[in-house]
């Protein structure tokens, strides 16, 4: 019974990796061979008028292969996770009635994690824990209390790097409150929650080369206007303090517009803190056992074989 349960379940095949690695373009590739649509998991594509700076699809790529969960709500309208499940499982399921393969697409790993597992909802935290803790941090540093983490949730602690202190109070506060690791609430709610068969596709390659991409890629937004982009949304009403506006690039071209400081310089940052993310998102995706790691550009057959050999399955 429990094979002919999984047999019936959704299938989706998931392109992640990091910003520039080439996801966008494969993803239409693939749907057009395979004859499928496209589930965009990029928490900045959601946001109606931000195309540049998110790397959007274009008008032209959208007429190719149908995409959903874009331009959902503007910039000053909330946006999460649990939002982006609801809406992202309500589409898999009329996709799935179909026939229609699925192919679900972005840099998010939040997102995806949402999407294919559910979200972890914390015990209950009693806010003096909360505050406790973060006394601590300020009296003796964020690594005393990642070492203290370390003793009390060693799996916990080889997830979070020491330097992040809100994920270290966050597994702290649920230990000193229940007496529990949250390791152990995070793995039993691992199995709880999987409606899909997925096809994890991991994008990566050389990091230099992975940065003189982003370079590159950064160059060609302002080329094709970002700044005006940028400066449209401002006058709009769309103000520099909204969480979207703070994004990657968004907030570096409303620092020059506000003159905080000169154009290479804001370019300069932009360049930096995309090469961030994108080490950030790399370190995320890594710590799934589940993706299959490629090269784009040399892996391509075997790409398209997998895909084809997953999708033919039961």
């Amino acid at each position: 019974m429990a094979e002919v349960i999984e047999r019936v379940k959704p299938q989706l095949v998931i392109l992640l990796g990091p910003t520039g690695a080439g996801k966008s373009g494969l993803a239409i590739e693939l749907a057009e061979a395979f004859g499928g649509e496209v589930l965009n998991a990029d928490s900045m594509q959601v946001y109606r008028y931000m195309d540049i700076g998110t790397a959007k699809p274009t008008p032209e790529e959208r007429q190719r292969i149908k995409h959903h969960l874009i331009d959902l709500v503007t910039p000053d309208q909330p946006f999460h996770a649990d939002l982006y499940r609801t809406l992202g499982r309500r589409i898999i399921d009329s996709l799935h009635q179909k026939g229609t393969p699925i192919f679900v697409v972005g840099g998010t790993g939040l997102y995806i994690k949402a999407l294919t597992q559910g979200l972890f909802t914390s015990p209950k935290i009693h806010p003096l824990v909360r505050e406790k803790l973060k006394q601590e941090a300020e009296q003796k540093g964020r690594e005393s209390l990642h070492q203290r983490l370390k003793g009390v949730d060693p799996e916990a602690a080889s997830r979070i790097h020491s330097n992040d202190l809100f994920r270290t109070i966050r597994a702290l506060e649920v230990f000193e409150s229940t007496g529990i690791p949250i390791s152990f609430f995070r793995d039993q709610h691992r199995f709880g929650d999987r409606p899909y068969l997925t096809f994890k596709i991991g994008l990566g390659m050389d990091r230099d080369k992975l940065y003189r991409r982003i370079e590159e890629r950064v160059d060609r937004m302002i080329k094709r206007g970002f700044l005006k982009e940028v400066e449209g949304l401002l006058q709009m009403g769309y103000g520099p303090g909204l969480k979207p506006m703070q994004s990657l690039g968004y907030k570096q071209m409303a620092q020059f517009l506000s003159n905080d400081f000169g154009w290479d310089e804001a370019v300069r940052q932009m360049k930096r803190e995309t090469r961030h993310y994108a080490k950030r998102q790399w370190t995320w995706f890594k710590a799934d056992g589940e993706v299959c790691w490629h090269d784009e550009s040399a892996d391509r057959e075997k790409i398209f074989s997998e895909v084809r050999s997953f999708l033919r399955e039961p």
